[in-house]
C-alpha cells in the first residue's frame, strides 16, 4: 500500500501548518495540525509508512515580502537592486521562505520522494479556488465541500481549518504525481515545484 502525504507549512510557528495523509483508495488515514518545525520533524521521524510515501510541501511565503499597493506599485520604478535608498537586506523582497528546506533535504538523502508546491496555483488547475478572500471562512468552507462532493473525500462535517484542507490538496496533486499527471513548474532549493497536468475531474467530466 503505497500513501500519500500533503504538507502545508506555515510561514511560522505562529500559524498552524497542516498535515494529511491518502491511501490509494483516497481515503484519509489522517489529518492533523503542527506548529513548529520540531513538530513537523518529529511526525516524520515518528511516521510508520513514512518509507511507503510520496510527499507533496507548500511552498513557504515569505511573511517579509512587499504587501500594500503603493509598494508593488513602486517595484517597476525603486528597483531594489539599483537604489540604495531601498537596500535589500536579509532578501525582504524574497517570495518565498527556506523554512524547513534542511530537514526535507535531509528525508530526500534518505530516499524519500518529495515535491513542493504552490497552493493557490494548485487551487486554480484542480478548479478549487472560489471567489471569496482567501483563507476566509467562506473560502475555507468552499474548498472543504469541493473537495467532498467533487472528489469523494469523507472529511467532517464541521469546518475544518484551512491549513488542513490545503494539506488534502498536497496529497491529492502527488497522487496524480505518482499517475503521470503532473508537470514541473520550477524548482526551489533543489526541489521540484509541481502541478498537474490536467484536471482529472474535469477530463471525467467532459467524456461524461
Amino acid at each position: 500500500m503505497n500513501y500519500y502525504i500533503g504538507l502545508s507549512l506555515a510561514a511560522s510557528s505562529g500559524m498552524d501548518s497542516g498535515v494529511a495523509v491518502l491511501d490509494e483508495d483516497n481515503n484519509i488515514i489522517l489529518v492533523d495540525k503542527l506548529y513548529t518545525m520540531n513538530d513537523v520533524m518529529f511526525f516524520f521521524d515518528n511516521c510508520p509508512y513514512l518509507k511507503y510515501s510520496k510527499l507533496c510541501i507548500s511552498l513557504v511565503w515569505d511573511r517579509s515580502m512587499l504587501n500594500g499597493k503603493w509598494r508593488i506599485l513602486s517595484k517597476p520604478y525603486q528597483l531594489v537592486a539599483t537604489n540604495p535608498l531601498i537596500p535589500n537586506r536579509e532578501g525582504w523582497t524574497h517570495r518565498y521562505s527556506t523554512r524547513g528546506c534542511e530537514y526535507f533535504r535531509s528525508l530526500a538523502e534518505k530516499g524519500i520522494e518529495i515535491s513542493r508546491f504552490e497552493v493557490y496555483l494548485t487551487r486554480q488547475s484542480l478548479n478549487l479556488n472560489s471567489c471569496y478572500k482567501e483563507r476566509s471562512p467562506a473560502d475555507c468552507k468552499f474548498l472543504q465541500q469541493t473537495l467532498r462532493y467533487e472528489w469523494g473525500l469523507e472529511l467532517s462535517s464541521n469546518m475544518m481549518p484551512m491549513a488542513q484542507l490545503e494539506a488534502i490538496v498536497g496529497a491529492l496533486l502527488v497522487k496524480e504525481k505518482c499517475s503521470g499527471n503532473y508537470k514541473i513548474v520550477s524548482k526551489f532549493k533543489d526541489f521540484e515545484v509541481i502541478d498537474v497536468l490536467k484536471n482529472p475531474k474535469l477530463a471525467v467530466s467532459i467524456t461524461h
